[in-house]
């Protein structure tokens, strides 16, 4: 019976989803309330509530197993193998809009898109998003290289990486809403980022010397 009940659960989770994002693509994230998404998708307001506690949670709700997924491709990595190799394995990888062939599935990611990029609201919760992800990054490599307290090098080393992701997601966005599809935004989006991991593999020590 548990098994029964989690799947309907989730299958309300996906439902509640599915229907903010459509709201949302036809009238924008700040053209849509709460109550117009549960009315929609026939459940109530608390329920809504109960499975995305805030209204951005509707369109970010996926990124709490973004982030253990990244934690974990860094945490058990293999041996000889450096922070930043993981890293670079792993945020290259093609999830998402870098791997949907589907039209469907592209239309679908493509409309989302349009919508984080036109609300301040969204994008400003992604940033809040982003800050978790390197904190908790940063508390990773602290206890992996067994830094001293106030130690800032795996603060700053975490603020790279994350810095190359969230350089990658606003370039792809960028890309998106300029009409490009796979296999073009794919190949596009991992060359940026060997760019920009190599960059930061070789160090910024010989960076933008200025000539003149």
């Amino acid at each position: 019976m548990a098994g029964l009940r989690e799947r309907k659960k989730q299958q309300t989770r996906q439902l509640i989803a599915d229907t903010a994002r459509r709201l949302f693509a036809d009238r924008g994230f700040e053209g849509v309330t709460v109550a117009e998404v549960a009315r929609e998708a026939d459940v109530s307001e608390a329920t809504v509530f109960n499975y995305f506690p805030t209204k951005e949670d509707l369109v970010y709700w996926r990124l709490e197993a973004f982030e253990e997924e990244l934690l974990k491709a860094i945490r058990e990595r293999e041996p000889g193998e450096s922070a930043l190799a993981a890293f670079r394995t792993f945020v290259l990888q093609r999830r998402g809009l870098l791997s949907a062939t589907d039209p469907e599935a592209i239309k679908r990611l493509a409309s989302i898109t349009r919508v984080i990029t036109e609300s301040p609201a969204l994008l400003a919760r992604e940033q809040r998003i982003f800050a978790g992800y390197t904190e908790s990054l940063a508390a990773l490599l602290a206890e992996e290289t067994r830094a001293k307290p106030g130690d800032i090098e795996p603060l700053v080393a975490a603020n790279a990486m994350m810095g190359v992701h969230r350089a990658l997601v606003h370039y792809s966005r960028e890309q998106v809403v300029a009409g490009t599809r796979n296999p073009q935004l794919s190949r596009r989006v991992r060359a940026q980022g060997n760019r920009a991991l190599t960059t930061l593999e070789s160090g910024l020590g010989d960076y933008a010397i200025k000539t003149r």
